[in-house]
């Protein structure tokens, strides 16, 4: 056998968690037991993401808790005005909160950003805003994935149980806004993990729509 490297059972634990979840999100009598490890498994893709980036440096780390904590600050206004993303709130599935949204909500952007950012980073060479359009148009499509398995499994609830439109335009805005931030930081963008992560979600949520929701 090959010899695998940190890329390579990385790629493994990724499909293998997500495989595992998905079959527990579709056995009725296993559900409860998944939800409530949810959170964990965020933790483990975000941190299995960052231990892949090509090289650490200040300037990851800073972009790392720029994006951490822009997007969990951006979470907060928006839940306690509505004025964002529309009148929403989250429910127990994501773990612990702070002001009303869950810690891990912050990880959780950080990783579809560094995801997506680090698979276009081979394309459209100097092109920043270029990348930061294609990759915003990609978690968008991703969200309207999330959005109807985010409110049956409590991940979060909108007021008369309706995505509204201004969501997906906040959305939009805010991934652009991370992205180009992302590209604006100087440590190098390859991850070698990052396409499976970024598949194995788009996948999860597919299936998940197909059968459950």
């Amino acid at each position: 056998m090959k010899y695998l490297d940190k890329a390579g059972v990385s790629k493994i634990f990724i499909i293998v968690f997500h495989l595992v979840g998905l079959v527990g999100f579709l056995i009725p009598q296993q559900e409860a037991f998944f939800l409530s490890l949810v959170p964990f498994h965020l933790l483990l893709m975000g941190a299995i993401l960052i231990v892949n980036q090509k090289e650490f440096n200040a300037k990851l780390w800073q972009g790392i808790a720029a994006i951490v904590v822009g997007c969990f600050t951006i979470e907060v206004i928006g839940v306690a005005t509505g004025s964002i993303f529309g009148n929403y709130h989250y429910g127990a599935t994501l773990g612990i909160k702070l002001a009303d949204v869950p810690l891990i909500i912050g990880i959780n952007w950080m990783m579809l950003v560094f995801s997506v950012g680090a698979v276009l980073k081979r394309y459209f060479k100097h092109l920043r805003n270029l990348k930061s359009l294609i990759g915003a148009s990609i978690l968008v499509f991703i969200d309207i994935l999330i959005e109807p398995v985010a409110m049956k499994f409590d991940y979060w609830n909108w007021q008369d149980a309706s995505v509204p439109f201004k969501n997906y335009i906040a959305w939009f805005i805010v991934s652009f806004v991370m992205l180009r931030a992302y590209y604006q930081f100087e440590f190098r963008k390859t991850n070698k993990v990052a396409f499976t992560l970024l598949m194995s979600q788009i996948i999860f949520f597919i299936i998940l729509n197909l059968t459950v929701v």
